[in-house]
């Protein structure tokens, strides 16, 4: 996270929804050779407490979990580099914008009875964002291939302990110089999903 205070106002509230409106991180636990990654799609509880997602069973994460373990999800947002020549002004550098959150907690397996529910939590949280198409349920599976989609995978829960967010989106700079830079992500290919991080930085959200 961005040492920066005025990048770090956001609330607990705001980051976790942040965090769940994304619905996709990078979970990474300390393995014995070395850190271990994993891209999940991923639930946050109603009383934002724990992280509900699922693994393969061959992911090494799987395999590490014989006990619970500290863990990080990291959940990340629009990013794009800024140009000091956006900022209409002098003696500025080269930086880069972006938005993320850090939730960390302690990982374990949940029983395998629970992998439908957590299945079916999943995918009802996107399919409902869908709207108005009909909501996919996981009965549309035949009974063999479902049974043998659920062998491959485990249920997963990280039980959050801490959070923190960074908004880095020009909050230190004077709203012109803001402004510009937000305009100048306009003409620029080189981040990701950057006409929403201009929209955030011309919002200015803490």
């Amino acid at each position: 996270m961005h040492p920066n205070p005025a990048f770090r106002k956001a609330t607990h509230a705001s980051a976790l929804e942040f965090a769940s409106q994304r619905g996709f991180g990078i979970l990474s636990i300390n393995g014995a050779d070395g850190p271990l990654a994993a891209h999940v799609p991923f639930i946050i509880s109603p009383d934002g407490k724990y992280v509900e997602a699922h693994v393969m069973r061959s992911n090494p994460i799987a395999r590490a979990l014989t006990t619970p373990q500290p863990a990080l999800l990291t959940v990340s947002g629009p990013d794009g580099y800024i140009s000091p020549d956006w900022y209409g002004a002098d003696g500025q550098v080269p930086t880069w914008n972006y938005i993320a959150v850090h939730l960390r907690g302690q990982l374990q397996l949940l029983p395998q009875d629970d992998l439908r529910g957590v299945l079916e939590r999943v995918s009802d949280e996107f399919e409902t964002r869908l709207a108005p198409k009909p909501i996919w349920k996981i009965d549309k599976l035949a009974t063999d291939a479902l049974d043998k989609m659920m062998r491959m995978i485990i249920p997963i829960r990280l039980d959050i302990t801490s959070i923190d967010s960074t908004r880095k989106l020009g909050q230190n700079k004077p709203d012109t110089a803001r402004l510009g830079a937000a305009d100048g992500l306009a003409t620029s290919n080189i981040g990701s999903e950057l006409s929403a991080l201009a929209q955030r930085m011309r919002e200015a959200l803490d």
